[in-house]
């Protein structure tokens, strides 16, 4: 039975992500949030999109507004983190309420999204002025506010519950899972949504809003311990948000860490509305052959994410780990560059491939070391794990919108003649946007550098911890 036992924790993917104080069913089961805020990410930023401009015939700038709009709850994340830390509760709660209401705004939003889209596209008949604007800009509102307030309470009850060792292992399995939603998500709705109407949009719709919020009443059910708290501990007065921060950005490591994530964002995402046209425009591609882009990316990824599993289970330095990221990243968007030039899709297709793999390395890292800065004094886990999402999800943002400006500018400038005849190019619009990320890149490894030397190492006769295998994670 002890050999059965090995070969199962050997074979059985994340098998030792999990502990004594989170056994793997429960991890399992916890990581469905992360399955649910990867439905409504497509929802959001894929489905919804295609169908206003498509079927509901709203004009593309209003869409994006849309869609821009969950961005504007991205920096609350920080204090909805702090809260879920110093939350009082009769029964000693702290991150299930806010995952619960979480996913309850999250289910409203979706839930009233289908018919707030149906005014806006203008296929009922109303006197009220602005009625579709309205109410589509609060459907995302609640949406966002809802997957931000998720994940944010979700990551940091997982940090809770696992160990130091484990931490790095469920770091990798959350991320894993996001994944997961995603792809599993948008290859669901996209088949319900084949044979569209205005019926089945609802349908479809307030179905996964219901499936959102079974998942989180699954993955939050009895997951965080009991702590009762007297009458008297429930009165006294909360901290302070801005006393909690300046206690977290202390010594300089946080704020730091926070610029990092947000710097290194900025420049593996300016990219991310562009890299499919520019192999369409400038190298001629098909439409079949750029949609392996998403998929060279996200195996990029997935490669990213278990090297850094890898390397955390040896206790690597955590910011060394991100500079690597962010050296692929700089190599990576070199070959893109250069793909134009030299009309090699070999280069391109490698480089796509290595932006996946640079910005998930990138983004473990952060993430680690974001859920395993100790939660002293008044700042919690929350509160770093919520700084390290808005700094992360506001630069995501931010910066699909400056690529995608940024390029339009610049083309149209340059095709006009402004910018002389050796600019006179529609590839420059896109050279312009990536030289801009490897200059960010390179702005960032700036920003890491005395991180570096600031994380803990393996003291003298401390044994790593093990090594990686299938059960660290999946193949």
């Amino acid at each position: 039975m002890s050999g059965l036992a090995r070969i199962s924790r050997r074979f059985l993917p994340f098998a030792d992500a999990a502990s004594d104080e989170l056994p793997l069913g429960q991890l399992l089961r916890l990581a469905l949030f992360q399955v649910s805020v990867g439905m409504a990410t497509v929802m959001l930023l894929g489905t919804l999109n295609r169908v206003m401009i498509v079927e509901l015939s709203v004009p593309a700038t209003i869409v994006a507004t849309m869609i821009a709009l969950p961005v504007l709850i991205a920096p609350f994340r920080a204090l909805l983190g702090f809260r879920s830390d110093t939350h009082r509760s009769a029964i000693g709660w702290k991150r299930v309420p806010y995952l619960w209401f979480g996913s309850l705004w999250q289910m409203g939003g979706l839930a009233v999204m289908p018919f707030a889209l149906l005014v806006l596209g203008g296929d009922t008949v109303h006197e009220v002025p602005f009625a579709g604007e309205v109410l589509a800009a609060l459907a995302f509102l609640m949406t966002g506010l809802g997957l931000h307030m998720t994940q944010t309470a979700g990551l940091a009850l997982a940090s809770d519950r696992a160990t130091d060792e484990t931490r790095p292992r469920v770091v990798a399995l959350l991320y894993v899972m996001f994944l997961v939603g995603m792809g599993v998500s948008a290859l669901v709705i996209g088949w319900l949504l084949s044979d569209y109407s205005d019926l089945r949009l609802i349908r479809v719709v307030q179905g996964a809003a219901v499936a959102g919020v079974a998942l989180n009443l699954v993955a939050l059910w009895k997951q965080e311990r009991v702590r009762p708290m007297s009458a008297a501990e429930r009165a006294a007065p909360r901290p302070k948000f801005r006393d909690a921060w300046a206690d977290f950005a202390r010594g300089g490591v946080a704020g730091r860490l926070i610029a990092v994530v947000f710097l290194g964002t900025m420049a593996f995402n300016m990219q991310d509305v562009l890299l499919e046209p520019y192999g369409g425009e400038i190298l001629g591609l098909s439409v079949s052959a750029t949609t392996l882009l998403t998929a060279l990316w996200a195996a990029g990824a997935l490669c990213g994410f278990a090297l850094a599993a890898r390397m955390l289970a040896r206790r690597a330095n955590i910011y060394r780990m991100a500079a690597l990221g962010v050296l692929v990243g700089i190599v990576a968007f070199s070959l893109v560059i250069f793909a134009a030039p030299m009309g090699s899709t070999v280069l391109f297709f490698a480089g796509a491939g290595l932006i996946g793999f640079g910005g998930g390395y990138f983004a473990i890292s952060t993430l680690t070391a974001a859920m395993t800065m100790p939660a002293e004094g008044l700042a919690g886990r929350g509160l770093a794990l919520g700084a390290w999402g808005a700094a992360q999800a506001t630069a995501a943002g931010l910066s699909t919108a400056i690529g995608g400006a940024t390029r339009d500018w610049v083309n149209f400038h340059g095709l006009a003649g402004d910018l002389g005849a050796a600019l006179n190019d529609p590839a420059t619009g896109y050279s312009v946007v990536y030289h801009a990320e490897i200059g960010l890149l390179f702005i960032t490894l700036a920003a890491l550098g005395p991180l570096v030397t600031r994380t803990r190492r393996p003291t003298a006769g401390e044994e790593p911890a093990s090594g990686f295998g299938l059960a660290d994670f999946p193949t």
